[in-house]
């Protein structure tokens, strides 16, 4: 548990979740749902937790798969809402694509965030990026 300020610069606790993604080891995605979930569990509506949910699912998978190195999970809870972030270590950025029309499952990341998190962006480091989103406490 961290604490957090808000807005009256008064400290609050923050709940927060960290884990380490090995290299194209999608056994992680299934994982970290679970453990997003059970930190979840005292928070929002079901509707946004399930949210956070599936938008971490795409974001786990697609460093997973697209990097083909090891990615960090990291999601706060605050006094104003849920911030997840994935760190991988490849410079190259996401791009936004037409979700595949065969099976449906492919190329739907980044659109499912645009159209349903609060907020969202890439955050560029040293090595790699970060992808995150935000979902507000007052949605919930």
């Amino acid at each position: 548990m961290e604490e957090t300020a808000d807005g009256d610069g008064e400290r609050t606790p923050a709940a927060r979740l960290r884990r380490r993604l090995g290299r194209a080891d999608l056994r992680a995605v299934p994982e970290s749902r679970h453990d997003l979930r059970e930190l979840l569990r005292h928070w929002g509506s079901p509707g946004q937790s399930e949210t956070a949910e599936l938008l971490t699912t795409e974001l786990v998978t697609n460093a997973l798969v697209h990097t083909d190195r090891a990615a960090v999970l990291t999601a706060t809870v605050g006094p104003r809402g849920l911030r997840v972030e994935v760190r991988d270590f490849v410079h190259d950025e996401p791009r936004p694509r037409v979700p595949d029309a065969g099976d449906g499952t492919h190329g739907r990341g980044l659109v499912l965030l645009d159209r349903l998190a609060d907020a969202w962006g890439i955050r560029a480091h040293a090595v790699g990026k970060a992808v995150w989103f935000e979902l507000d406490a007052d949605a919930a």
